[in-house]
């Protein structure tokens, strides 16, 4: 029986890769700093700690043939706390691995690192380019497990925008459709923009990266089967909710501004908002993705389609109470 140890699998992507783990037989160790959420009715082996905690970190590792490292932070108001987990963080888990010579890390990273596509798909010869502090804070982290290379065997992941069961951003969109009936779109919804990878077929691929000998030292982006219109997209929330809503383009020039007033009301109540000025920037971009690295050297091949997997997502939030 392989053993992995597990960062993040309280959330989103870890829960599933953990899921996806046990489906294939592994012994799985999740650290976990409070609540175990997901986690808790799963056969894990909980360790309790955070990047920070060596001795947690080193007590999860022991006798583990594959860390995978998914635990980040996404938005912060300032670009050193994202720094702290993305960067710092990172670098403990490798050091960790070193100590305890664990076979392999996968470490998650982001096509926030590289920045935006353009017209064309980015493959990993890309420069890194990002537009945000959490993009910044990736490439960071990106570039400085470049200089620990000569230590664990690491591969590196850049996931494209995932969605699916349990995530909750893409949610904030789908339930402006289902409750106000209204489904908001940047710029022209014709030209494919955005590439979604279904969380399924992410963590397949995460697995399948760790598991080959050909991926150690190397970065590869993790789509879905392609880039998508805005008005692709919209179709298939409304035909998964089953209703009609109302498009509404809004202009990117606007964008901006919707996303320093959501900031404003975030202050208000001491919360930082998904929707901000660094993510309404970002909704202004195209963000597409090449997996032909990903086929090449270890199979990957994403199959759950926009239409089926946008159908499988929101009957989750209605069956969990979300929607």
């Amino acid at each position: 029986m392989s053993r992995a140890f597990v960062t993040g699998g309280t959330g989103f992507v870890g829960s599933h890769l953990v899921e996806a783990l046990l489906e294939r037989g592994y012994e799985v160790r999740c650290l976990v700093r409070k609540e175990p959420k997901w986690l808790e009715s799963l056969p894990v082996a909980v360790v309790h700690g955070d990047l920070f905690d060596e001795g947690a970190l080193r007590e999860g590792m022991d006798g583990v043939d594959v860390v995978y490292h998914v635990a980040g932070m996404t938005r912060a108001p300032n670009r050193d706390v994202l720094d702290l987990v993305n960067v710092d963080g990172t670098l403990n888990v490798l050091d960790a691995a070193n100590e305890m010579v664990v076979g392999k890390v996968l470490v998650t990273s982001s096509i926030a690192a590289v920045g935006p596509s353009g017209n064309h798909p980015l493959t990993e010869e890309a420069p890194l380019k990002p537009i945000s502090s959490y993009g910044r804070s990736k490439a960071e982290m990106e570039r400085q497990i470049v200089e620990r290379m000569d230590g664990t065997p690491v591969v590196v992941i850049r996931p494209s925008a995932a969605y699916g069961p349990r995530e909750a951003d893409i949610f904030t969109l789908i339930k402006t459709a289902d409750k106000q009936h209204i489904l908001p779109i940047v710029g022209d919804g014709n030209v494919a923009q955005l590439d979604l990878v279904h969380v399924r077929d992410l963590v397949n691929g995460m697995i399948a990266a760790a598991e080959s000998k050909a991926t150690s030292g190397r970065t590869y982006f993790l789509g879905g089967p392609r880039g998508y219109s805005w008005d692709e997209i919209r179709t298939a929330i409304r035909v998964a909710l089953g209703h009609w809503a109302l498009s509404i383009n809004v202009p990117r020039i606007l964008v901006g501004v919707i996303g320093a007033a959501s900031e404003g009301v975030g202050k208000l109540l001491g919360k930082y908002p998904p929707l901000n000025r660094e993510k309404a920037r970002e909704a202004k971009a195209s963000w597409l993705v090449s997996s032909d690295r990903a086929r090449t050297d270890f199979g990957y091949e994403p199959s759950v389609s926009l239409e089926e997997g946008m159908i499988e997502t929101v009957r989750w939030y209605r069956e969990n109470g979300w929607l």
